[in-house]
């Protein structure tokens, strides 16, 4: 196929991937191209040895997502496995050596190429990176890279790599056996890769020489090797609670391919590949990481100002958020001003992205103190003078915003834009004591905001298009995935975290054992537990957060006996949460227990009359599910891909669902409306099934297609 490129020059055949749209994806025609690209050169004679290269800034990235995606078939999808597998066999059981130049990054089926040949060498810089990303998609390799990997590195290293998806730059690879050289530029890649076929002409991968394969230390059949897949099966439990299957099934493969031979085992790994890939719960995911991300990551459907117009920026308070947001916000150019009302705060801060700043071992020493340069620590108010957008990230309480609000918003240049960090407040009442309110808007950032991708933009009734154009613009600037919600208590994201908050709270109450709800929720595939997370944000702020929520949405049914359960612990018993030493958790040390009491406490001795992980677990679901259909219903959400993003990405929805909408879609409409109706009736309002979603029951609709 003509987007290989071949030429030949001193017996080397030199194939360069160059395929259209700039980027180098397996799809049927890079295996029309490859089988073809093979036959021409390993039916010369001249032809002594092979170099694999790209034309492209990267290698391959791997699998064209769209055929991935849109493979429904397990047949169609085992048939190109086999197929693909089959031309990747060719390339190093051919007799001559192969060598795979990585210039640029080789992920997924991509670096399984590279591992099917026999020495892969790598362009020495930070931009290009190796690995298997596959399992973060719900899915695993399905080019040998299961096989190769374990027998090339040992299979701890190759399970380690192969559950975790975890991508390695170049010098990291080097390291851990992934590339076997560096080198400085792509001349020098593409000389060393012809040296290493003129000095090794019988080249043959470790697992086709004629002696039979040996395997790193330690061999998988010996006690050692049986105790290390126990111990892998152990530790992923522990991880995953068993809510993820792609992670299992790679351990699966991984050690049913050590009992066979090469071959056998390949064919293992397709048949387990297309199972995964067709199911729907890959389909689920693939839709949200993938597509639903990268259009996030765009912007897509959004206002998008062509420059947010910002270079200086205020920031006001100094906690954990506001030092994190300077830090952001100078680690990509801005002039920050971080503006507190306590000395010792804002030392805090400084030591803390002084820390931060240290980390950034890419940059050199002047480059990190630019970085810390370009962070002004002040008590002053002068000092805000003139910046082009100011962020409060002040304590939940309405005064304090709006008296922060009117020293400040004065000290704007000219066209500047005020935002609110508030995680609930309804940004239409913040802006009424505004005198620019067309250029007040939430921008709730998510914490800790250095690793948090999502930023949730806020319109107020009042705000400007102008004004949301520049926020998502500036968005898009700090790297974040910027998600448009309309105005209201709570916004997306805190309503449906606070429902999930408070039904693990009144799951106790009613009397499920703690640990029971914890595991529920994990099994469910939430990120962090209910219990272990309200812990983490503080119960005087998750409780000061739901009494807000009468003022605001009276007609909400918060259950009465959650409520008066976080009241005791704080107020009676002093536990606050982890800051505070103690919560529902206990903290000692290194030890971390729920708290032997609470049961007790919370329960009154009462014990519910069905229990069980499955029944809670989609309780912890529904209750926030319940929530998502609601701020659709209210026109909270603007686009169903937000609501995936925003769940997934900001509060940690159960990734293994692909989102809320695709969980409803999954399991039908009509019987989400149904057990939500259910639940309604025996637990509460809060449970009620919004009317979209009961008119998508009644026609038989679903979020998005199949």
């Amino acid at each position: 196929m003509s987007f290989i490129e071949i030429g030949v020059e001193d017996g080397i055949a030199t194939l360069s991937m160059a395929m259209a749209g700039g980027v180098n994806t397996i799809n049927r025609d890079f295996i029309e191209g490859l089988e073809a690209a093979l036959e021409a050169v390993l039916g010369r004679e001249d032809v002594r040895g092979i170099i694999l290269a790209s034309a492209h800034k990267d290698f391959c990235a791997g699998a064209d997502i769209d055929m991935l995606y849109e493979g429904r078939d397990p047949a169609e999808l085992l048939a190109a496995c086999t197929r693909l597998n089959a031309a990747y066999r060719r390339l190093e059981t051919c007799g001559k050596p192969a060598v795979a130049a990585l210039s640029g990054s080789a992920l997924g089926g991509g670096y399984e190429l590279a591992l099917a040949c026999h020495r892969r060498i790598a362009l020495d810089s930070p931009r290009v990176q190796v690995g298997l990303p596959e399992v973060g998609f719900g899915v695993m390799p399905g080019a040998g890279g299961t096989q190769r990997l374990p027998r090339l590195l040992g299979v701890q290293a190759a399970l380690e790599l192969l559950t975790s998806g975890r991508l390695l730059r170049a010098p990291a690879a080097l390291e851990l056996g992934l590339v076997d050289e560096l080198a400085p530029d792509r001349e020098a890649l593409l000389a060393r890769a012809a040296a290493w076929i003129r000095e090794n002409p019988d080249s043959r991968q470790p697992w086709d020489r004629p002696e039979g394969m040996v395997w790193p230390a330690p061999e998988p059949s010996s006690s050692q090797g049986r105790a290390l897949f126990l111990g892998a099966c152990a530790q992923l439990y522990k991880k995953t609670a068993g809510a993820f299957p792609a992670p299992e099934v790679i351990i699966e493969v991984v050690k049913e391919g050590t009992e066979l031979c090469f071959d056998r085992a390949l064919e293992r790994e397709s048949r387990a590949f297309a199972r995964l890939a067709s199911s729907g719960a890959a389909k689920d995911m693939l839709r949200t990481f993938w597509y639903h991300r990268r259009a996030a990551a765009r912007a897509e459907g959004l206002p998008v100002a062509e420059a947010s117009g910002f270079s200086k920026i205020g920031i006001l308070g100094a906690g954990m958020m506001g030092a994190g947001l300077a830090f952001v916000c100078a680690s990509r150019g801005y002039e920050v001003v971080l503006k507190d009302v306590s000395a010792e705060v804002l030392e805090r801060a400084r030591a803390r992205n002084d820390k931060n700043i240290s980390r950034r071992e890419q940059l050199s020493a002047a480059q990190r103190e630019e970085l810390a340069a370009r962070i002004r620590y002040t008590l002053e108010l002068e000092h805000l003078e003139g910046c082009d957008l100011v962020i409060e990230a002040v304590p939940e309480e309405r005064a304090i915003k709006d008296a922060v609000l009117a020293e400040t918003e004065g000290l704007l240049a000219p066209g500047g834009i005020w935002a609110s960090n508030t995680s609930a407040l309804p940004i239409a009442q913040l802006a009424s004591a505004s005198a620019r309110p067309g250029r007040f808007i939430g921008l709730h950032f998510f914490s800790p905001v250095e690793r948090m991708p999502l930023l949730e933009i806020i319109a107020g009734e009042r705000t400007d298009e102008e004004t949301i154009a520049r926020c998502v613009r500036f968005a898009l600037d700090l790297g974040k995935l910027p998600i448009l919600v309309n105005d209201g208590y709570g916004f997306y994201t805190s309503r449906v975290f606070s429902a999930y908050l408070l039904e693990g709270v009144q799951l106790i109450c009613e009397g499920h054992d703690p640990v029971l709800v914890e595991w529920a929720a994990r099994v469910a595939g939430m990120a962090v537990p209910p219990l272990k997370v309200f812990d983490e944000i503080g119960l005087s702020l998750g409780r000061h957060a739901l009494e807000q929520t009468r003022i605001y949405r009276p007609e909400v049914d918060l259950p009465p006996e959650g409520l008066e359960l976080l009241r005791v612990m704080i107020e009676e018993r002093g536990r606050g949460g982890k800051a505070a030493g103690a919560g529902f958790y206990d903290y000692e040390g290194r030890r971390r227990q729920l708290w032997p009491e609470l049961a007790a406490l919370a329960s009154g001795g009462r014990v519910p009359a069905e229990t069980g992980v499955e029944r809670i677990g989609r309780r912890l679901l529904l209750a926030q599910i319940a929530q998502v259909v609601a701020c659709i219903d209210e026109g909270i959400i603007r686009q169903p891909r937000d609501a995936e993003v925003g769940a997934i990405f900001g509060i940690g929805f159960a990734p293994n669902t692909g989102g809320p909408l695709a969980w409803i879609d999954r399991q039908g409409a009509a019987a989400v409306v149904a057990e939500l109706e259910a639940l309604a009736e025996r637990r509460g309002d809060r449970f009620a099934p919004a009317s979209v979603l009961r008119r998508m029951a009644r026609r038989g609709e679903r979020f998005f297609g199949g």
